[in-house]
């Protein structure tokens, strides 16, 4: 069966934050491997063959290649000498408990300052990057799964860009921490009452509120991570 490759506008991921890119075949591709790595359909740690992407999206190697390649260097495809290509294995309970007290640790404070710092431009693009005017999109739940992951990762980054501590959101960014959390679990819920965490965050923000700020990411963050605990069991 023939996939349909979704129409999307991509983003790319580097140590300065996403960067828009032309739509375009390669881009396409890379959204539906993108899609099915996120929730689950290609599994942690499977091996990925290009010539099967190749029947199933019915395009050549190219754009393949090219969206694996960007793929690794979002930390969710491995690439091994004389093997190829495989999902990135799933993050270990350990892992999530360490990557959730560094957020706790940083994310808070920088929200903090991030209020401070606020004005209409920044609010602007904030608001932008929460993902709140599509969710009663309908569509393909999957699609929309995957979306909000990178949309989450873009607010959560721009927040950092805002606050003003390039150090914290480098090291941030280099652990690819929402991408992999977000493979945890495909569910409406993960999505929906982040929504909700989003506006509480926003309100605070806009209101140039530090202690507010701080108060939901601390909320935001606890709330995230234990929604996605049952995953561990």
């Amino acid at each position: 069966m023939q996939l349909k490759i979704p129409a999307v506008t991509p983003y790319a991921f580097d140590t300065s934050g996403f960067i828009p890119r032309a739509n375009s075949l390669a881009d396409s591709v890379y959204e539906a491997i993108f899609a099915q790595l996120m929730t689950l359909k290609i599994p942690p740690g499977t091996r990925i063959t290009v010539d099967n992407l190749v029947r199933e999206l019915n395009v050549s190697q190219t754009p393949i290649r090219e969206a694996l390649g960007r793929l690794e260097g979002e930390g969710l495809v491995v690439k091994t000498h004389l093997i190829g290509f495989s999902a990135a294995p799933q993050i270990t309970r350990r892992r999530f408990d360490e990557l959730y007290q560094l957020r706790l640790l940083l994310e808070p404070d920088s929200a903090a300052r991030a209020a401070i710092a606020m004005d209409d431009v920044k609010l602007s693009a904030l608001r932008a990057a929460a993902g709140l005017m599509g969710r009663r999109e309908g569509g393909d739940e999957r699609l929309r799964y995957s979306t909000f992951a990178r949309q989450d990762a873009m607010f959560h980054d721009k927040i950092l860009e805002i606050a003003g501590n390039e150090l914290i959101r480098e090291a941030l960014n280099h652990q690819h921490t929402h991408f992999h959390i977000f493979r945890l679990m495909f569910h409406s819920r993960v999505t929906e009452e982040a929504l909700d965490e989003h506006e509480a965050l926003l309100a605070a923000l806009e209101a140039g509120d530090g202690p507010a700020a701080e108060r939901a990411m601390r909320v935001h963050l606890e709330h995230s991570r234990d929604r996605l605990l049952p995953a561990f069991d």
